[in-house]
């Protein structure tokens, strides 16, 4: 009885996780990246920024009036549709007044350098539909983008969340041998904390590459060097395989399902390196593209869960167990590689500077992070298998029970996308 109210309790916390409303943001906020590409000189550093613009402007929202609108943001205006507010573009304030926009998002920005905070000055701005904006992966796309003819081209109203904010920012400070950027800012938006942060730094020939996951309150300390840049993707790769439950889950039934740590050793091992495979051929475009492919694999994720959860509780194979343990979680990896690889896709580019430093060191972080799951769980395993056999095996039994049954309304909610 015990047992069944855990199971219950489990099942009601996952429900919870898995229906929670996210939209209750009064801006849309259809596009979460930043990218910063920061080259050095002997006069300074030149930043060209390019944000999404409820970044910058959906914390200046004013109290209600008694309109029952909002005191709309700056460079916005509110309107309500189907009962909800909606914001607006203000391009008569962007044309009267562009720089008083350049200048609040400089002061959300904060780039440090040996404690100080130097001024920036405001080059270039421009303001770009979501869908028509240039490209930003390169320097030499960023400065493109910035040299349109128009700050902003007029047309039809706007959502804030539908518009891109790209800037070109100089900090005067002289030559720099270490910085950091951050940010003060705190919009409010739903889904903000997994922003994709990407930080280009340009010292010479050289080009590194950070990055960050969330609003950026803690400073990214930049330094040029390789494997401070490199560490940042493994922290990424890290808490893509942690915080991604579908991952975990099935790292976890893997777990309870070898009888021993030579079991354990040919699972892992045959997850590594499907997932690895696939990681960096999904990566690089060697796999379907159409719009079928990634609800497909996202479906056959969540179908690996209970196929694994079955052959936890399953008796173990007295010949060739372990090779066949091998072959099936390689193939499995399989599957996951290719989820990793759509998560890359959206924080790194194909043509990005040193990307298989970036490639290998999140596939290091994705390891770590397994690795902690294992650590973590197996000598749980062990101290529950020196308990009454019952124990163990009613204990295996309930947690595949649960991952099976989350990973059902998952199947049920991906398998939509075919109906």
């Amino acid at each position: 009885m015990r047992r069944t109210k855990l199971v219950f309790a489990f099942l009601a916390i996952a429900m919870v996780f898995l229906t929670a409303d996210r939209s209750s943001a009064h801006f849309n906020l259809n596009q979460n990246v930043r990218v910063h590409h920061v080259v050095r000189s002997e006069n300074g550093l030149d930043v060209y920024l390019r944000i999404p613009l409820s970044y910058v402007v959906a914390e200046l929202v004013g109290p209600e009036g008694v309109d029952g609108l909002p005191v709309p943001a700056p460079y916005t205006y509110n309107q309500i549709e189907d009962g909800v507010v909606m914001h607006y573009v203000d391009q008569v304030e962007l044309r009267d007044n562009p720089d008083g926009l350049a200048l609040l998002a400089v002061g959300g920005l904060v780039l440090s350098v040996e404690g100080q905070v130097p001024t920036a000055s405001v080059i270039a701005m421009r303001l770009h539909p979501l869908g028509s904006e240039p490209g930003f992966a390169t320097l030499a796309e960023a400065k493109n983008a910035l040299s349109a003819k128009d700050e902003f081209p007029a047309g039809d109203e706007t959502y804030v969340g539908d518009v891109m904010l790209d800037l070109h920012l100089r900090y005067a400070t002289g030559p720099v041998e270490d910085y950091a950027l951050s940010y003060s800012s705190d919009p409010g938006l739903t889904g903000q904390e997994d922003t994709a942060n990407l930080i280009l730094d340009y010292n010479g020939d050289q080009v590194r590459t950070y990055r960050a996951t969330g609003l950026m309150h803690e400073p990214i300390s930049v330094s040029g060097s390789a494997t401070a840049a490199a560490s940042t993707f493994v922290v990424e790769g890290i808490r893509h395989i942690i915080e991604g439950p579908d991952h975990v889950l099935f790292v976890l039934c893997m777990i309870i399902g070898a009888v021993n740590l030579h079991s354990l050793l040919a699972r892992v091992t045959g997850f590594t390196l499907g997932h690895t495979v696939t990681l960096i051929l999904g990566f690089f475009g060697v796999a379907p593209s159409g719009d079928w492919f990634i609800p497909t694999v996202e479906l056959a994720i969540a179908l690996s869960i209970i196929y694994a959860a079955v052959m936890a509780v399953r008796p173990p194979e007295r010949n060739h167990g372990d090779l066949k343990a091998f072959a099936i979680t390689s193939g499995i990896g399989l599957l996951h590689g290719f989820g990793f690889s759509f998560m890359l896709h959206q924080i790194l580019r194909v043509d990005a500077p040193n990307v298989w430093h970036s490639l290998l060191a999140f596939n290091v972080g994705v390891e770590i992070g397994q690795l902690m799951i294992v650590l973590l769980v197996w000598p749980l395993v062990l101290i529950l298998r020196k308990q009454p056999g019952r124990i163990w095996v009613g204990s295996r039994a309930a947690v595949a029970a649960c991952a099976s049954l989350v990973a059902m309304v998952w199947v049920v909610q991906r398998a939509e996308f075919f109906l």
